[in-house]
């Protein structure tokens, strides 16, 4: 991983670069956006809390990375799992700044990303997809201290309660991908969503270097016939499906 950020150091861009009007103000307006944002010091207390926490959990994991049904520490897997300040908030502030009202996230953790997600508009609707009960238990005990009420809350294998959640859904505005890293199931769960995406809607994938496995998965998404924009920030990749425009493929920092 560490030659791919090296790689990716050398050949990513700032806004000079940029001749796409779409992807100009998407870097200036939301990347490299440093306003504050209102709820963050309600969530992050949460995280804190998390990251204090002597309990343990009985972990059930679907995906890749983690030893399946071993007692884990709260504590390490809140240190370990959760999106940073910094990437929670990139999540709040695109959702913010293009009014996405339909949002999916496969991968709740501790639901603190989730929350920065909800707390974007009180009218948005959050579907979130957790296959470990004891996980989504926390996540629940996060969205009750921070009154978030727009949560939709799936349990259980995504491989098994995607297709038919979607089916209750009209639009995906926003899609965030961080559940099982791997190529099979990245892709598969992809082009379930696609089914439902629009002209404006965004896809977020996160770890897009994390695995040989990963970073293939990547790759086909990019080329993928129905995406024109993606842009590849390293830690996290969008995919936007405008219509009228040459397919184009970013590199930022």
């Amino acid at each position: 991983m560490y030659l791919d950020f090296v790689k990716y150091f050398f050949k990513a861009n700032n806004a000079h670069s940029i001749h796409s009007p779409f992807v100009f103000e998407f870097f200036n307006k939301v990347f490299k956006d440093k306003s504050i944002v209102p709820c963050s010091r309600f969530i992050e207390a949460e995280r804190l809390r998390l990251m204090s926490s002597h309990k343990t959990i009985e972990r059930k994991d679907f995906g890749a990375g983690i030893k399946k049904n071993t007692p884990q520490k709260i504590s390490s897997l809140a240190k370990t799992s959760l999106k940073s300040k910094k990437w929670s908030q990139f999540l709040y502030r695109i959702v913010k700044f293009y009014d996405y009202k339909t949002i999916i996230e496969l991968g709740t953790s501790f639901g603190i990303t989730t929350a920065y997600l909800a707390k974007t508009n009180p009218h948005a609707e959050i579907y979130t997809f957790e296959g470990c009960p004891e996980t989504l238990k926390i996540a629940k005990e996060t969205f009750h201290n921070l009154e978030i009420q727009n949560v939709n809350c799936v349990e259980g294998n995504i491989d098994l309660t995607l297709g038919d959640t979607l089916k209750k859904i009209k639009k995906i505005d926003i899609a965030f991908f961080d559940a099982n890293h791997r190529e099979e199931p990245t892709l598969r769960y992809f082009e379930t969503c696609l089914s439902l995406k629009s002209e404006n809607s965004c896809f977020i994938f996160d770890d897009i270097y994390w695995s040989e496995e990963m970073k293939s998965a990547w790759k086909a998404i990019i080329n993928h016939s129905e995406v024109t924009i993606s842009i590849d920030l390293f830690f996290v990749g969008l995919v936007f499906f405008r219509k009228g425009i040459e397919k184009q493929h970013f590199v930022l920092k």
